[in-house]
């Protein structure tokens, strides 16, 4: 919300300097976003007075200017036609930038002759679009003074950011009557009188085709004849360009005056181009409709449609339509003031994508009770500013009766708020506000104005006080502690997000904290698309679905970091995914992502890129820094169809657990993520590790040390190929658990020597004896197991 100080004062009775208000604006509540002065940045713009202008000797349309600044005379080259001796313009000297263009200006040559400095036009100083002269000063203005007084620029511009609940401070009024409650001055009156119609209105309205939608509970119109529609007078332009509109024409003007002045948007319609009555309806879908933005919009279904008989004129609380728009040769205009229903406003608005004034005030609510005194208020400018006479007002609807009270105990302030303020203080305080205020002993009986929709209660009220009062009145309390602080307690998911965290950290890759949303088309290459994902209301277009996985958004983090020239990356992220909105359809995941080199470059190591089983031992760390005995995972097959299906797989406990799933991504799927070369990643559930047996303990048993030396022995089997090497290693540790240690694959080999469709495996075991030093029949007799062990499990052979 912007405004002047000028502006302000129209309202605000006070002395208090610009810095002042500011203050008092963000005490109340009003956050100030910015408190500008135009002049100080026209400063070095000064009036001066042409002594002489001369042709110049080698350019026809070119003037050699002798100006007097005030404190010296600078010759100046100048192209405009009405540069002339004896004139008074504004002079931006050599070393200044012109607003206007951007143009940092520089002393130089121009044909052979000096120019230092610059004769500007309006819009050179970015003051309006007149560019067919230099500005032309009164005569009387004096030389060497800063000329942004003389304009009226000297106005300081405040910014406000509004609160959605506080549509009442979207006018200016309402930001003086903050501020007179505050005490920063005194709240001017507004006299608002009835204007006679001089005769009855030649166009109705009819809401019937609405119903009881509320979607427009009450529209007020008046006709008006014999206007003269032209520019707006100096005052009011001055207004509107001061905020950053530009103007257009009176009637024009007028509208865009009392939505920024009073919070009452309104809109004027040629009341000859209008063909018939006004009645409005909701769109069934698929009506076209020109809006004033030189834009046609389709018409999606439930929007409000103010209509004539040749269809639809404007879109309800949004933007006008151009078969009705005003210009210079309008003499006759139907005036608007209508209430239309907040959220079909900003449905309307969201859907065709319009941001407009209206609707940003309509979406928010206005004050019902304002209607009628917002069109006589409107009628006696355009009376005062484009003559003509104004029909009887002509109504459809009524007002709401938006009347509510409620109690507000005196001692609730202090209780509540932590102030202590006197009863006689509150009532003052919020009949200041407009509040109507009944005492009921040491209580009151509070009714909120008309346009305050956003007081609903006793809280409120109690808000009311404690922000004109001062928030910073608040004494600051200590919280009572007794004794020490009880220990933090950390859910079984907590602990364990926790843990895997200082886990991954400690495989030295870097933590990236994410949205758990996701662009809804990346989503789909990670499960198939389910409506109930897809965000209702997201923050950003890009960021519109639930995620099915967090690999996505790593692998989107480290494309922006290759972007930059670091296409080594090695990441993880703790987080939610989504499969549904059931209660389990949400779980809690660890998320690895590596792409690039595998290992730095270095003399004594070969460079290599990441693979699918940098992932897999990510997967199989992080399983065993959470306590879990890895030699009970099993390998498979049943990675999801993002993994290249030749480099990934599935960690599961028993048949039906998937702990995790790992692998490079499919080709198609990291092009798609702006990403190049191998990318490796693994995901952990980590719900589906199982707790800890032990209460307070780990899963993972206490190391018992053996006093006796490890031995390892070496086995090669022939297995159909399809057989996984997992399933080898599996059936050689059951061969004997209290003696076999462990089993690893050090070896596969196809070709010569081993029959088609075959390939050998070979792994290494090793033996821990406990008990005694093992003989040369026990190592017989376990080998024996062993073998026999792998053949029931895969039929595999030993290699000869």
């Amino acid at each position: 919300m912007k405004f002047t100080l000028s502006w302000l004062k129209t309202h605000l009775a006070t002395d208090l300097s610009a810095e002042a208000l500011a203050e008092k604006l963000t005490a109340v509540g009003l956050e100030l976003e910015s408190l500008t002065n135009p002049a100080k940045a026209l400063a070095p713009f000064k009036v001066a007075y042409v002594v002489e202008a001369k042709p110049h000797p080698d350019a026809d349309r070119l003037r050699v200017c002798l100006v007097d600044t005030g404190t010296e005379k600078i010759q100046v080259v100048c192209g405009a036609p009405n540069a002339r001796t004896g004139m008074k313009g504004v002079f931006a000297p050599a070393g200044v930038v012109v607003p206007g263009t951007g143009l940092l200006l520089k002393a130089g040559q121009i044909r052979g002759q000096a120019s230092n400095g610059m004769l500007v036009s309006m819009r050179e100083m970015g003051l309006g679009e007149d560019h067919d002269g230099i500005i032309d000063l009164p005569a009387d203005a004096p030389v060497g003074v800063p000329f942004a007084g003389l304009l009226g620029l000297d106005d300081p511009l405040f910014d406000v950011a509004i609160t959605p609940n506080r549509a009442d401070c979207l006018g200016v009024r309402g930001i003086a009557r903050d501020l007179a409650a505050a005490g920063a001055g005194t709240l001017k009156p507004l006299p608002i009188a009835a204007v006679a119609g001089a005769y009855p209105s030649p166009i109705k309205i009819d809401l019937s085709a609405l119903g009881a939608s509320g979607a427009c509970p009450v529209f007020v119109g008046r006709h008006f004849r014999g206007l003269k529609n032209g520019p707006s007078p100096k005052w009011l332009q001055d207004r509107l360009t001061s905020v950053g509109l530009r103007p257009i024409s009176a009637l024009v003007d007028i509208t865009n005056f009392f939505t920024l002045d009073l919070n009452r948007p309104l809109h004027v319609f040629d009341a000859k181009k209008l063909k018939g009555d006004l009645h409005l309806k909701p769109a069934q879908g698929g009506e076209s409709f020109e809006a004033l933005d030189k834009k046609t919009y389709a018409m999606a279904g439930g929007e409000t449609l103010i209509c004539d008989a040749g269809g639809a004129v404007s879109l309800a609380g949004v933007i006008g339509g151009t078969s009705t728009g005003c210009d210079f040769d309008t003499t006759e205009v139907f005036l608007e003031v209508a209430l239309f229903d907040p959220i079909r406003t900003a449905a309307t608005g969201r859907h065709h994508q319009i941001l407009s004034d209206a609707r940003y005030r309509f979406e928010r609510g206005l004050d019902p009770a304002f209607v009628m005194d917002g069109m006589e208020a409107a009628t006696r400018m355009i009376l005062d500013l484009c003559g003509g006479e104004a029909s009887a007002p002509a109504i459809a609807g009524a007002v709401p009766d938006t009347r509510r009270s409620y109690a507000l105990r005196g001692t609730r302030v202090a209780t509540l708020g932590g102030l202590d303020v006197a009863p006689a203080r509150q009532k003052a305080i919020l009949e200041s506000l407009g509040f109507g205020v009944a005492a009921k002993g040491g209580d009151f009986d509070v009714t909120p104005p008309s346009w305050r929709a956003d007081v609903v209660g006793e809280a409120d009220l109690v808000e009311e006080v404690c922000r004109i009062e001062g928030y910073d009145s608040i004494a600051a309390t200590r919280l009572p502690r007794e004794g020490a602080m009880p220990p933090l307690a950390l859910t079984p998911a907590q602990r364990r997000s926790r843990d895997a965290k200082r886990v991954l950290a400690g495989l030295g890759l870097n933590e990236a904290v994410t949205f758990s949303f996701m662009r809804k088309d990346q989503a789909a290459m990670f499960a198939a698309p389910k409506p109930e994902l897809e965000v209702a209301n997201p923050i950003s277009a890009d960021l519109d679905y639930m995620r099915p996985s967090v690999v996505p958004n790593l692998a989107s983090a480290a494309a922006r970091n290759a972007a930059r020239g670091l296409g080594d990356c090695a990441l993880f992220e703790v987080g939610p995914i989504f499969d549904g909105i059931g209660e389990k359809d949400q779980r809690l995941v660890a998320g690895v992502l590596r792409a690039g080199a595998a290992v730095p470059r270095h003399w004594g190591q070969a460079a290599r890129a990441v693979d699918a089983f940098d992932a897999k031992a990510d997967a199989l760390d992080l399983l065993r820094g959470l306590g879990l005995s890895v030699e009970n995972v099993a390998v498979a097959r049943e990675a999801p169809a993002w993994f290249h299906p030749g480099r990934s797989g599935a960690l599961k406990l028993g048949p039906k657990t998937v702990l995790a799933w790992f692998g490079e991504l499919h080709p198609r799927v990291a092009q798609a993520l702006d990403l190049e070369g191998p990318v490796a990643a693994c995901e952990v559930f980590l719900d589906a590790i199982p707790a800890p047996k032990a209460k307070g303990g780990r899963q993972r048993p206490a190391l018992k040390l053996s006093p006796f030396q490890p031995l390892e022995r070496d086995f090669a089997f022939v297995v159909d190929a399809s057989v996984a090497a997992d399933a080898i290693l599996r059936a050689a540790r059951s061969a004997d658990k209290a003696l076999i240690g462990g089993a690893s694959v050090f070896d596969v080999y196809q070709g010569k020597g081993v029959p088609e469709g075959k390939k050998s495996v070979a792994i290494a075991v090793r033996l821990q004896p406990v008990e005694r030093t093992l003989t040369e029949q026990d190592l017989d007799a376990v080998a024996q197991k062993i073998v026999a062990a792998v053949a029931k499990a895969t039929g595999a052979s030993l290699r000869g």
